[in-house]
């Protein structure tokens, strides 16, 4: 197996390869510092989209994700909650 795909497993069978979606304005977004929005959850973050800001859709907002070195490998969409916390909230009546 390839040193890539060691470094990039994932649920997805091994001669297929990580799932990604091709960026075109990829090389844009990392001269110029622009965010890149995108509605691919479940694209794999590969080494070359380290640096890049993401907008990542959670089912209603756009939310940034910064990638760094240590999110190699994992998806996009792991990054970007799609749930509140639930906190209760205090009665008058107590």
């Amino acid at each position: 197996m390839r040193p890539t795909q060691l470094l990039l497993k994932s649920g997805r069978s091994a001669w297929k390869g990580p799932y990604f979606v091709a960026f075109p304005n990829l090389r844009e977004a990392i001269t110029n510092h622009l965010s890149i929005k995108t509605q691919a959850r479940s694209c794999t973050i590969l080494p070359n989209f380290v640096g890049v800001r993401f907008m990542v859709h959670n089912g209603k907002d756009y939310l940034p994700v910064l990638v760094t070195q240590d999110m190699v490998g994992h998806k996009l969409g792991e990054f970007a909650h799609t749930k509140k916390r639930f906190n209760y909230k205090a009665t008058k009546n107590k």
